[in-house]
């Protein structure tokens, strides 16, 4: 039983491994759900020239911001720029290598790469710059580009709960991109805000296996709200 506890104890033994150059994937939408600690420990490592893919690249000081206000990036996939002020300066400079990709086939792509799949035809995008270059097929009369899988070298999840075999729980905004996530790293590592003991989660609410994850660990959480909006 003890060799299938995925708990580590600290941040530093969460991300152990991690490299300069590696590719990181990064759960969350907008603010919501992203592994803000894994975020903060990658830039203490001080680790460079990494590939990230992630819907977005959070804001300017807090999530992969961070990593961009260090100079860690070099490479970004992702759907959208987004509120972050630094990354669209460095994009519109050419000091970081952007690659836009739509939001569902971002999604795909690493569905694919953690399910194995190589790469797959979508229609979207076809007819426009995020074509350029690929192959294209015509299917039922229509025509369709091949994308590529991805995968990464560590993959990075924030979860709402988990057991100690890395049977994960997320909530509401945050099951947008975790899930996909978590299956498409080398080295999954999730942090949560709750670990329970085995057989303390219901088997039909488990959102990700732990068969997927190789380190866990427990984090407080800030939380921020991207654009606050009230009534006035």
């Amino acid at each position: 039983m003890r060799g299938l506890d995925k708990r580590v104890a600290s941040y530093e033994q969460a991300l152990e491994g991690l490299q300069d150059g590696m590719t990181v994937v990064a759960g969350g939408f907008g603010l919501c759900g992203i592994p803000e600690n894994l975020i903060a420990e990658i830039r203490r490592r001080g680790v460079r020239d990494l590939t990230v893919v992630s819907n977005n690249c959070g804001v300017d000081g807090f999530g992969l911001g961070l990593l961009l206000e260090n100079r860690q990036v070099r490479k970004v996939v992702a759907s959208y720029v987004g509120e972050n002020a630094l990354f669209e300066k460095q994009l519109l400079a050419g000091e970081i290598e952007v690659v836009l990709t739509p939001q569902g086939t971002l999604a795909e792509k690493l569905r694919a790469g953690g399910a194995g799949i190589p790469a797959f035809y979508t229609a979207t995008g076809y007819g426009t710059p995020v074509a350029e270059g690929k192959e294209v097929r015509s299917f039922g009369g229509r025509n369709y580009i091949l994308e590529e899988a991805i995968t990464g070298d560590f993959a990075i999840v924030k979860g709402w709960k988990a057991d100690y075999f890395g049977n994960v729980i997320y909530r509401h905004t945050a099951q947008n991109f975790n899930p996909l996530v978590a299956t498409a790293g080398r080295i999954t590592v999730v942090e949560v805000e709750e670990i329970v003991p085995p057989g303390t989660l219901e088997p039909s609410q488990i959102h990700t296996p732990g068969i997927y994850v190789d380190r866990l660990i427990q984090g407080t959480f800030e939380k921020r709200i991207e654009q606050r909006t009230v009534r006035s």
